[in-house]
């Protein structure tokens, strides 16, 4: 309720009301109206910058959570990189080098995504720089990571190869040494049996008793178990792959048929005298691409070192030749 004011009259001396004309009340009005709403205005301001809804510092607080979430996950990225740069290293300094293949260009491991305008939506915010390198960071890492899942794949079926070379490579002796009679003649050039002149032999010879087990020297296919080979008698022919072939000569009898797979070790016949022969012996050949070897060089799989020392001199005798 508006206080009531009075003034002192002297011509009644008494009191008396002081009456408010209508402009002054108007006046009064709109400086009361001015002053709230200056007041409301500044209580405005004030409550905008320092006084927030339970909205906004949800929203406040949701953002905080979400830089601490970034800054965990930038920390757990660069771990992770450096498992994947040792991961990187150790498939370019070891697997790979082991199975003699190139190392991935740094230019491919580290590789980004193309596109300007890849990441254009994340700009604009407040926080857009955090957000654009976690982002670019995930996608390098996610291409780093996507090369060298292909290059282990890549290693497992040159792994694969490789066992699978190692085991069909011819890499023991056919006839075992407790069988032996004597190493009858080795690779080079002989005498032959029966014209008596220097003849190049192509393979050696494992005088043994009729009978004695002949073993496949290592993985593949039986190709020929026949006697249609001139002066080999009964004979095998076993393909290896990659570009070998066995051949054992002058058996007695088989122990496999054409077509069948054999694995080193297992008995393919039996040592016999058949064919172009002096003796009870076997005649054994390692081929390349066509190209006949000397077969001391893969007895690796089965000697000592000095057994292995033993073969080669005896092998290396110039001496007669059983076929």
């Amino acid at each position: 309720m508006a206080k009531v004011k009075y003034y002192y009259d002297p011509k009644t001396l008494s009191y008396r009301k002081i009456a408010k004309g209508t402009g002054q009340r108007i006046r009064n009005s709109a400086i009361y109206l001015a002053s709230a709403a200056l007041f409301g205005f500044f209580i405005y301001l004030f409550a905008d910058n320092f006084i927030n809804s339970p909205k906004e510092k949800r929203l406040l607080r949701e953002v905080e959570n979400m830089k601490i979430q970034y800054d965990i996950l930038n920390k757990r990225m660069a771990q992770l990189g450096q498992v994947v740069d040792h991961l990187q290293k150790r498939d370019d300094n070891i697997y790979r080098v082991v199975f003699e293949a190139e190392p991935i260009p740094t230019s491919i491991r580290k590789a980004g995504f193309g596109g300007a305008n890849r990441y254009k939506k994340l700009e604009g915010y407040d926080n857009s720089e955090l957000i654009l390198e976690t982002h670019k960071r995930m996608d390098q890492l996610t291409k780093q990571v996507y090369v060298q899942s292909r290059s282990f794949d890549e290693i497992v079926e040159m792994a694969k190869d490789k066992s699978e070379l190692l085991a069909s490579i011819p890499a023991i002796q056919p006839v075992e040494n407790k069988e032996l009679k004597r190493m009858a003649s080795g690779f080079g050039f002989r005498l032959d049996p029966f014209t008596k002149a220097r003849k190049m032999h192509y393979g050696m010879d494992f005088s043994a008793k009729i009978g004695t087990p002949v073993y496949a020297t290592g993985n593949g296919t039986i190709v020929r178990a026949d006697s249609k080979s001139s002066g080999f008698g009964r004979h095998i022919r076993i393909d290896h792959g990659y570009g070998y072939t066995t051949v054992y000569a002058h058996l007695n009898k088989y122990n496999v048929r054409q077509g069948q797979k054999v694995k080193r070790g297992e008995i393919i016949g039996f040592v016999g005298n058949t064919g172009r022969s002096r003796g009870p012996h076997l005649h054994y050949e390692v081929w390349l691409n066509g190209e006949k070897l000397n077969p001391v060089n893969f007895y690796y799989g089965d000697l000592s070192p000095e057994e292995f020392n033993t073969v080669i001199q005896m092998a290396s005798q110039p001496n007669q030749s059983f076929d």
